[in-house]
Formats: structure tokens, C-alpha cells, sequence
């Protein structure tokens, strides 16, 4: 039976993979370097912007992570409302709300200025804007039917590569699930990677983000939608992560470090994009919904887990990565290098205070954990391997012990 069911959801991947095909996909114009925020400014300054809704979180704001950029917008007759009100993994009241507030000030071009639950709850806010579809009604692939307002996006972290991204991840609070949207629709207009903006991420933070995005380049790498563009994308950004996230680490002011970080998580954004995800993700997804953990933090815990098991079958494509970071393969077989591979994301851990478990997660809900995870990569997802429900129980319960 589990044989049929995989043929099953390999046949679903394919046709999506046709699907995607026909879906025409834009890349934001991207501005980087020092003070580059204010270079994208200029720019929706120079599209007759009249009133910019700024999505961004009550901590940056109150940092004053906006001003330069409200402060240019004002210096040119440009309104602005901000809506700090984002909170990690935004819920759709926090989507609703802004939308609201959107209508009231009659905005007519979004600007998400955060991490990743600012962009994402950014994306929804334009693209429903002045629709009449629900957050709901969208959930899914390709349900979007039409244009929203013109969105820009200033990322302060390094992590989601979600300014380059055509999807959002919202939670449901009444459900204690996640809603993946994903349309070109919700596409940037153009983004800033400014590394002044993430000088001040804490520690953290910075190695939470910087997990992420090395996730979502190795996930990209692996699946089974990969091709020559988005593995040269994958393989620049882990190389990138694995040299420049110790230093962000622990030296956050070192503005070279921020912007090649800033970078590798923009490629991995670009690679992912078009390949999507895998169990890391749709087990991650299941935790952070459950029980708020931080989605980065959840993927760094999760990653060498999964990994573990896609080394029997992807060992050639672990083996690509380990040599793309810089271990000698020479004189080792493909599953050696592999093991070397998830060797050095432990020890990647260890340096930036990732844990080896997590302890938010009741034995009591394991199996509807499993279930849920598994519903959303089978769906979703082409995976280079496909895990069973005990396999994947498994894998939960390795998690949480400690």
C-alpha cells in the first residue's frame, strides 16, 4: 500500500511540476549594499507613490529601523502609515487587521520592512488589499485571482529569502496549522539587502535566520525539481552560509559578513522558489504551529534529523554540498562525504548555539504531528525520498529526547 501511494504523490509532483511550467514567475529588482533601503526608496518614490503602508513589527519600529526610510518618503511629499502590529508567525487576524487599516489610509503601494513574518504577512496585506477573496479562499496553490497593490520589500534578517519568493506561510490560530499561499501574484516589485539594517540582529537570532536559509538552499538542492540554475543558486548560498554565519555570529557589526550572508539567504530564496521544500520544512511548519517555536530555530533542530535519512538514496547530492563547503572528498565515497556533510551542519550547530532537541514536543501528539507533516509534503513538496508514518514518528520522538 505504501508503494501506491507513493506512485501517487510522485504523480502529483509531476503535475505540478507541468503546472509550474506555465505559471509565468518574475524576479524583484534587487538593490544591495550599504543604505540600499534608501535606494529602493527612491525607486517607489519615482513611481508616483502618493501613501506607502509600511508592514513591519512594534521592536523594529521602535528601534527606528523605519525612519530612514519614512524620513526620505516625507522629504518628498510621500504618506505613511505604519503597521507594526506583525507578530512571528502572523495569524490571519494580524493579515485581517492590516488590510483594514490599509483600506482606511486608502494606501496605494505596501512596504514590508522586517524578517520573515513581516514579509509574508506583507505579501497578504497587498495582495488582498482590495480584493474580495479571503485569506482562506487563497490558501493553496495558484488561487490568487488578481493583481494586489505594488509590494517592495527591505528584509532585516538573513534567513527566509522570502523577499524573492512567490509564497507566505500564515497560521491559523483555531486550527494550530499553517497555511502555505502561493502565487506569483504575491511576487516583489524589488527588494533592499541592506546590511546596515541587520548590524544590530542579536546573536540568536542571526544564527536562527541563517538556518533557515541554509535549509531552504540544501531542501532545493535535494529535491526532486532541481536543475542546473537553482543548484548553482543552492550551492553559492551554503558555501556563503557555512563562511560568513560564524562571523555574524559573533562579530554582528562586520557589515561584509551581513551582506554575503544577506545574499546567500536571497539565493537560496531564488532557488527554492522554483524547486520548493521538503520534510525539514513540513515538519517544522507542524511545530511552529503547535507550539510557537521559532521557524528557523525549529528547521536548524529538525534539519540534521532529516538528513540522516535522505543519506541513503542522495548521498551524491550530499556529497556535491560537502565539497561545495570545502571538505576534502578526494579519498571518500559519495556516503563518506555525505556523512561528513551533516557532520559539519553539527558542528555548524554547536558553534552558534543550536541544540541538538526540542523540548516543546508532547509525546501525546507525535502521531497527529506525523500525519499532518507528511499530508504536507506529499501534497506539496518533491521530496528525494519518500518517509513512512512510523518513520516519521520516529524522527518526532528523536527530537524530543533529550
Amino acid at each position: 500500500m505504501f508503494y501506491l501511494k507513493v506512485l501517487f504523490y510522485k504523480v502529483i509532483m509531476q503535475v505540478l511540476k507541468l503546472a509550474g511550467k506555465l505559471v509565468p514567475q518574475t524576479q524583484p529588482f534587487i538593490f544591495t549594499g550599504g543604505y540600499s533601503s534608501l535606494a529602493l526608496t527612491k525607486l517607489i518614490i519615482d513611481q508616483d507613490t502618493k501613501h506607502v503602508f509600511i508592514v513591519t513589527d512594534a521592536v523594529l519600529n521602535k528601534l527606528g529601523i523605519t525612519k530612514g526610510v519614512c524620513n526620505l518618503l516625507a522629504e518628498h511629499q510621500v504618506k505613511v502609515t505604519i503597521y507594526d502590529q506583525v507578530t512571528p508567525d502572523p495569524s490571519e487576524s494580524v493579515v485581517n487587521n492590516g488590510i483594514a487599516l490599509l483600506r482606511k489610509q486608502q494606501c496605494d503601494l505596501v512596504l514590508a520592512i522586517g524578517g520573515g513574518s513581516s514579509i509574508d504577512a506583507a505579501k497578504m496585506i497587498a495582495v488582498l488589499a482590495y480584493s474580495k477573496q479571503t485569506i482562506k479562499g487563497v490558501a493553496g496553490l495558484l488561487k490568487i485571482r488578481k493583481e494586489g497593490l505594488p509590494l517592495c520589500v527591505i528584509p532585516t534578517t538573513s534567513g527566509t529569502g522570502s523577499e524573492v519568493t512567490m509564497a507566505a506561510v500564515i497560521t491559523d490560530t483555531e486550527n494550530q496549522s499553517k497555511s502555505l499561499v502561493v502565487s506569483p501574484k504575491m511576487m516583489a516589485m524589488a527588494t533592499a539587502l541592506d546590511p546596515v539594517l541587520m548590524q544590530g540582529m542579536p546573536a540568536k537570532i542571526t544564527a536562527d535566520t541563517g538556518f533557515d536559509a541554509l535549509t531552504h538552499a540544501i531542501e532545493a538542492y535535494l529535491s526532486k525539481y532541481a536543475n542546473a540554475q537553482t543548484d548553482q543558486f543552492a550551492l553559492t548560498a551554503i558555501k556563503l552560509i557555512f563562511k560568513q554565519l560564524p562571523t555574524c555570529y559573533h562579530q554582528g557589526d562586520d557589515l561584509a559578513a551581513r551582506q554575503a550572508l544577506a545574499l546567500a539567504s536571497c539565493y537560496a530564496g531564488l532557488a527554492f522558489n522554483k524547486t520548493n521544500v521538503g520534510y525539514v520544512h513540513a515538519i517544522a511548519h507542524q511545530i511552529g504551529a503547535k507550539y510557537h517555536s521559532p521557524h528557523g530555530f525549529t528547521n536548524a533542530v529538525v534539519l540534521p534529523v532529516v538528513l540522516d535519512f535522505y543519506l541513503k538514496g542522495s548521498e551524491e547530492r550530499l556529497a556535491d554540498m560537502a565539497k561545495a563547503i570545502g571538505i576534502d572528498t578526494n579519498n571518500l565515497t559519495s556516503v563518506q562525504a555525505a556523512e561528513q556533510f551533516i557532520l559539519a551542519i553539527k558542528e555548524l550547530q554547536a558553534e552558534v548555539g543550536i541544540p541538538k532537541t526540542l523540548n516543546c514536543i508532547e509525546e501525546k501528539d507525535i502521531k497527529s504531528l506525523a500525519k499532518s507533516a507528511l499530508k504536507e509534503a506529499h501534497y506539496f513538496y518533491p521530496v528525494p525520498k519518500y518517509l513512512r508514518p512510523s518513520q516519521c514518528e520516529k524522527m518526532l520522538t528523536q527530537l524530543c529526547t533529550p
